[in-house]
C-alpha cells in the first residue's frame, strides 16, 4: 500500500477534479503491475496496473488507495475491470466519499466473490486527497492559507513593501503549492498592489493550470491585469449590482464573473467556497493579506496554514499577518497544531492545522 501511495503522488499536479489514486498488483509476493491515475478522463490506476500485470492479474491481490469506482463516468467502472481480470483479493485504503461510488464498488466486488479488505493506510490516503474528501463530505474545498511572515509576525512594512521577505528556495516551494492547487485565490488588494500573474512557474509542464480566483467586491480588477496574460482561467467573485460596463470589460478580457451576497462590506466567503465546490475545485491555495486572512479565520475557513517564516524583523508599523480578537483570556485564543516544519535555505516553512479538542 505504501508503494501504491507513492504512485498516487504522481498525480499531485494533474488529477483535478479527480482524486490522486495509485494501485499495485501482487502475485505470490511479487509486484507484477503498477498504476497511477494522472489525468481526469484517462485510465484509472487499477486499469493501468492490471494492464501492466496482464495474465498475472488472475488470482492476484490488488492494493488500491481509494475504493474502485462502480459507475460509468468518463471511464468505465474499475470494479468491473478487477472482476474481469479475475483478481482474488482487493485491499482498499479508504472508502470513496463520492455518493456515486461510496461503498458500492466494494459491495460489487464482494458480490462477485472477491475478498475485500478496507482501512489499510486510510489516514495516508485521505491526506493525499484532503480537498476531494472535503468537497464530497463538507460541500466546500480544502483551504490552504499561505503567508510569508517575519519573526515579528509582519507580512509587509508599514508602507506596504513586501517583496521579498523570503529567499529563492521558499519562493520555489510556493510554486509547487500553486501547481498542486485546484485554484489560487487572492483579494482585490493583492491584485491592485502587486499585479500578480497567479500562475505556477515550474520546470515540469502542466496540462492543467489552477484557476485564478479574485475576490473583488466592487469589480476593480483592471482589464489589463497580468493575471489575464498567464495560463489558467480567471474567475472573479463580486458583490451584487455592479456596473455593466465593468462586467463587460472584464468578460471581454476573459474573466468569468460570479455575483455573491455580501457579509457586511465583504463578500460572503462561505458562499464563494460553496460555488467553488460546485465547480469541482478540490484544494484552494489562498495567498492573503491581513484583511482576507482575518475574514477566513473568523469564518473558520482555514484548514491548513502555510507560514513561510523569514529570519528578519519588520519593526514598528509593520502590517500584521491578520487581526483577530480581542481576547480577554488565554483560553479564548485559538491554538494551532504544528504539522510540519521544513528548512528552505535560511527560511522555515511551518505547516499548521486547527487545534483539535
Amino acid at each position: 500500500m505504501e508503494m501504491a501511495l507513492d504512485l498516487a503522488k504522481r498525480g499531485l499536479y494533474s488529477t483535478q477534479p479527480n482524486p490522486r489514486v495509485g494501485a499495485v498488483v501482487v502475485q505470490e509476493g511479487i509486484v507484477v503491475g503498477r498504476g497511477a491515475h494522472l489525468f481526469a478522463g484517462e485510465a484509472h490506476a487499477e486499469v493501468l496496473a492490471l494492464a501492466e500485470a496482464g495474465a498475472a492479474s488472475r488470482a492476484a491481490t490488488v492494493y488500491v488507495t481509494l475504493e474502485p469506482c462502480s459507475h460509468q463516468g468518463r471511464t468505465g467502472p474499475c470494479a468491473d475491470a478487477l472482476m474481469a481480470a479475475g483478481v482474488k483479493r482487493v485491499v482498499v485504503a479508504v472508502q470513496d466519499p463520492n455518493p456515486l461510488v461510496s461503498g458500492q464498488g466494494i459491495a460489487r466486488l464482494r458480490a462477485a466473490g472477491i475478498e475485500v479488505e478496507l482501512g489499510c493506510c486510510e489516514a495516508e490516503s485521505r491526506a493525499l486527497n484532503p480537498g476531494f474528501f472535503m468537497r464530497m463530505e463538507g460541500g466546500r474545498p480544502w483551504i490552504r492559507l499561505k503567508q510569508a511572515v517575519s519573526l515579528d509576525a509582519g507580512v509587509a512594512l508599514g508602507n506596504g513593501q513586501s517583496q521579498w521577505l523570503t529567499g529563492t528556495l521558499a519562493r520555489a516551494d510556493v510554486q509547487k503549492e500553486r501547481a498542486s492547487a485546484s485554484a489560487i485565490l487572492v483579494g482585490i488588494g493583492t491584485v491592485l498592489a502587486d499585479n500578480p500573474r497567479l500562475a505556477p512557474r515550474l520546470d515540469i509542464p502542466l496540462r492543467r493550470c489552477p484557476v485564478k480566483v479574485i475576490l473583488d467586491t466592487r469589480l476593480r480588477t483592471p482589464a489589463d491585469a497580468a493575471l489575464f496574460a498567464s495560463p489558467g482561467a480567471v474567475w472573479i467573485f463580486h458583490g451584487p449590482d455592479q456596473p455593466e460596463a465593468a462586467k463587460n470589460a472584464l468578460q471581454a478580457a476573459g474573466a468569468d464573473l460570479f455575483a455573491v451576497p455580501l457579509d457586511g462590506e465583504r463578500l460572503d466567503c462561505p458562499a464563494v467556497m460553496r460555488i467553488l465546490a460546485e465547480k469541482q475545485m478540490n484544494e484552494v491555495l489562498v495567498e492573503a493579506g491581513p484583511g482576507l486572512a482575518s475574514t477566513l479565520f473568523a469564518a473558520g475557513l482555514v484548514d491548513e496554514w502555510l507560514l513561510y517564516m523569514a529570519p528578519m524583523l519588520l519593526g514598528q508599523g509593520a502590517l500584521p499577518a491578520m487581526q483577530v480578537g480581542p481576547f480577554q483570556q488565554l483560553t479564548e485564543a485559538p491554538r494551532w497544531r504544528s504539522l510540519r516544519v521544513e528548512s528552505l535555505g535560511n527560511d522555515l516553512k511551518w505547516t499548521l492545522g486547527p487545534q483539535e479538542f
